[in-house]
């Protein structure tokens, strides 16, 4: 084989390892956002339809301050079964990837080498440990008044999966 292929295929296959592992260490990054909601209804029944929304996606209430308008919701965040088979045969691919190439470099070391795949459920494991835990969602809800209708504005913190359900499930359209 050429001798500037080799070196160039390990850089390369090490580089991408490299993003392996920062895409697995971000799979559990918390993505927390803000946005502010707009709704045409009035703020009692669009405050009882938020309630029952976030009841059903099993969360609680965690507290509310009636002076501000403002409810916090509790709700454990479960680990995707799926995501965390999904990384750990990322994991094994990746490995075994470098691992060949390490071989090629390391041939008396090659059964050693091969038997790195055996860290990739580290990954999985990794996802698992991290990514359950306890979300909070926090509402406010104000009432706007224009001219002609009377509206309701939310302001949500929450994950941005979340968000992005909540407006797609009640209706709602982004603030300014």
């Amino acid at each position: 084989m050429d001798t500037a292929i080799l070196p160039s295929t390990f850089l390369l296959t090490l580089l991408l390892s490299v993003g392996l592992f920062f895409f697995i260490r971000a799979s559990t990054k918390d993505r927390t956002e803000m946005a502010q909601l707009v709704s045409e209804q009035d703020e009692a029944v669009l405050m009882s339809q938020l309630k029952e929304y976030f009841r059903s996606r099993s969360y609680r209430v965690a507290a509310v301050d009636r002076e501000q308008n403002q409810v916090t919701f509790e709700g454990n965040v479960r680990p995707s079964w799926f995501l965390a088979i999904f990384l750990t045969l990322l994991a094994a691919t990746g490995i075994v990837c470098l691992s060949l190439v390490a071989s090629l470099f390391f041939s008396s070391l090659s059964t050693l080498v091969l038997a790195m795949v055996l860290l990739s459920p580290l990954s999985g494991l990794f996802y698992w440990k991290k990514s359950g835990r306890l979300e909070k969602v926090s509402l406010k809800v104000e009432t706007t008044q224009s001219e002609q209708t009377s509206s309701s504005k939310v302001t949500v913190v929450a994950h941005r999966d979340e968000l992005s359900e909540l407006q797609r499930t009640l209706q709602l359209k982004p603030g300014k």
